[in-house]
């Protein structure tokens, strides 16, 4: 029986017009009402979890925990705990407290920043649950691209300064290539940051301490909960979702996924431009 499920958010609870649909929404309800503990697992900050989810979540603001997304009331309740940054941290949004925490060192932060400085590259950050995006071209970009789910991003004038002044430990950074060689390039100098893994998209690629993982956290979770590995199953898509593959009972990868999620996968269920996650759900949850 699955006690436990994570469920990935970008290209699998997410169409590829980053939104979710009612099917979705309600299969999990169907889960976490049958006393399955849902958790969101991505690579998103806490502040941009999607914002039909959102009154299960924190929203952040300039003053901490609290604002939450009016047309998500009805979602309150539907999960607990939140996987975020690819696996930096488990947050407990109930008792407001982190469970699982795995930072980038603030040297290698800061030392990686500046050896990017030379490379065509946009630059954002996870920070304190936040989404900081350094430019405005970026943060007009997320906001075409992701809609009122990028509603509580913030614009930052240089990435460097703000780590170093911030009382708070990075999360993870994400480099936007601008130029065709820009992927390569930064690929040669995160060579050189052992203390660091790196999942890479086509358009851009995360960059999160090698202790953080989305299976770590998610090892981290069932432990605190008392749940076992067969008790757990899991839905993804991307290179990032590999290693809570590893970390779960049941392993089922979306229609979309690449290829070498598949070749993990106990199950391929439907697209995400098909309601993947609540087929699912149907046929392997419940």
């Amino acid at each position: 029986m699955i006690k436990l499920l994570a469920v990935d958010m970008d290209g699998t609870c997410l169409d590829r017009r980053s939104r979710i649909t009612d099917g979705t929404i309600r299969a999990l309800r169907d889960a976490a009402a049958a006393g399955i503990t849902v958790v969101p697992a991505t690579g998103r900050s806490m502040a941009c979890i999607p914002h039909r989810l959102a009154a299960g979540t924190v929203r952040k603001n300039t003053a901490g925990y609290g604002k939450t997304a009016d047309d998500a009331q009805k979602n309150r309740g539907l999960f607990r705990y939140v996987i975020a940054s690819n696996g930096a941290q488990v947050t407990d949004i109930v008792e407001k407290k982190e469970i699982f925490q795995e930072m980038i060192p603030g040297k290698s932060a800061l030392e990686l920043l500046e050896r990017c400085r030379k490379i065509r590259l946009g630059v954002t950050s996870h920070i304190n649950h936040e989404y900081l995006l350094q430019g405005r071209l970026l943060v007009l970009l997320g906001h075409l691209i992701y809609g009122r789910d990028a509603g509580a991003v913030r614009w930052v004038r240089d990435m460097s300064g703000t780590v170093r002044t911030s009382s708070h430990e990075v999360e993870e950074l994400q480099f936007y290539f601008m130029s065709p060689s820009a992927k390569d390039e930064i690929r040669a100098v995160l060579s050189g940051f052992p203390e660091l893994s790196a999942a890479y998209t086509r358009l851009y690629v995360e960059v999160f301490a090698s202790g953080a993982s989305k299976g770590n956290a998610l090892q981290a979770l069932a432990a605190h909960l008392g749940i076992r590995k067969e008790e757990t199953a899991c839905i993804g898509d991307g290179e990032n979702d590999l290693s809570m593959f590893q970390a779960s009972g049941l392993k089922i990868a979306m229609g979309n996924a690449v290829s070498e999620l598949k070749k993990a996968a106990d199950v391929i269920t439907g697209t995400n431009d098909r309601d993947g996650v609540a087929e699912a759900v149907k046929k392997y949850i419940l």
